[in-house]
């Protein structure tokens, strides 16, 4: 397994990172071997990270017990597993969420089980005022480095403006920023507060802008501080898009990597832009304000035969009306896009 240095190394040059989903039986409990070939299908599809007890791994984990399970597995899997292509550094993320007492206990216990950094959720402290959320964010950054967190509104989240993004910035133990307010405007405010932070050469911007991955990843982003320019990129992702046909999201991370050292985006990165959106709109289930974002993931692992259903913790969590139709049409529009064929030529290894 990688040193935390090396697996940091891995985590600020910037990376693929599927957050990771949970499978269940259909008593809804925690299905153990397709858990553990959920990570092995990431490490051989090229993952650089995995994200494990973050929203993607349904955030009631940790009602159920299982919070400290699904976190051993991951990390068990990742120092045993033999994945494709050989052994490489893995940057293992923790999902840290709740009061402070809580993410600072889930980040001891991330720390314990030789993970490298924890990805820190605001939900619990949507009421709380900038000043008691930085002494949040303060107090577990001294358990674990620290990944910022913007998750949208839509899904539990809560608005940040740049003020707070450059406050944050300033913790040193912060070491990368995931952007998903799925809001253009939002994910400047972070940019800017991280320049306007000095801190563009020590924290790594990862998009979790499922709606909008290709150009975050294409984009220079020119800030103006103390009358000079400075440009930040976005160098990786950490998205539950990357959830499923992660093997394809590895090509189009490269993809997009070779094309920002280009001096103009050509039309057909723009086109692939397009496309994987569209695909976003029926995982994440766009038409229903994304009641079915986690289930519309479960259900293309399930047709691959990866999970054997699409349970989530919660009875009420599942397709909306339509989504599974709209799964249909974006699998037969953007074939180039899913990764049926590799996972039907490894899924007895990975079950195994």
């Amino acid at each position: 397994m990688a040193t935390i240095e090396t697996a940091l190394d891995v985590l600020r040059a910037g990376t693929v990172i599927p957050a990771h989903l949970l499978a269940l039986n259909a008593q809804r409990h925690l299905d153990v071997r397709r858990q553990r070939a959920l990570s092995r299908y990431y490490l051989d599809a090229g993952a650089g990270g995995l994200a494990v007890g973050v929203h993607s791994t349904q955030f009631a984990i940790r009602e159920h017990g299982l919070y400290s399970q699904v976190l051993e597995l991951a990390m068990e899997t990742a120092q045993t597993w033999q994945p494709l292509g050989g052994r490489r550094p893995v940057a293992m993320v923790a999902g840290l969420a709740g009061p402070t007492s809580q993410a600072c206990a889930e980040a001891r216990l991330a720390r314990t089980l030789g993970y490298h950094a924890g990805l820190l959720s605001l939900g619990a402290l949507r009421s709380a005022s900038t000043q008691e959320l930085l002494a949040h964010c303060q107090a577990v950054a001294r358990e674990i480095p620290l990944i910022g967190f913007y998750l949208q509104p839509a899904v539990g989240g809560r608005v940040l403006d740049a003020d707070f993004w450059e406050a944050f910035a300033r913790i040193e133990q912060v070491v990368a920023i995931k952007m998903a307010p799925f809001n253009r405007y939002r994910t400047l405010d972070v940019v800017r507060g991280v320049v306007a932070a000095h801190a563009e050469d020590r924290i790594t911007l990862y998009t979790g802008n499922d709606d909008h991955i290709v150009l975050d990843l294409l984009t220079p982003y020119v800030v103006q501080r103390q009358g000079l320019s400075v440009t930040m990129r976005i160098r990786g992702g950490l998205l539950g898009h990357w959830s499923v046909w992660t093997q394809q999201a590895v090509r189009v991370f490269q993809q997009c990597r070779e094309a920002s050292t280009l001096p103009m985006v050509s039309a057909d990165m723009l086109a692939l832009d397009a496309a994987v959106t569209d695909c976003n709109s029926a995982l994440f289930d766009v038409d229903h304000d994304f009641q079915g974002c986690i289930a519309g993931c479960h259900e293309i692992l399930r047709r691959q035969g990866l999970l054997d259903g699409i349970w989530c913790l919660d009875p009420q969590e599942g397709l909306s009306p339509g989504q599974a139709q709209a799964l249909d049409r974006v699998t037969r529009d953007h074939p180039e896009l899913t990764d049926d064929s590799f996972v039907r030529e490894h899924l007895a290894r990975w079950l195994n």
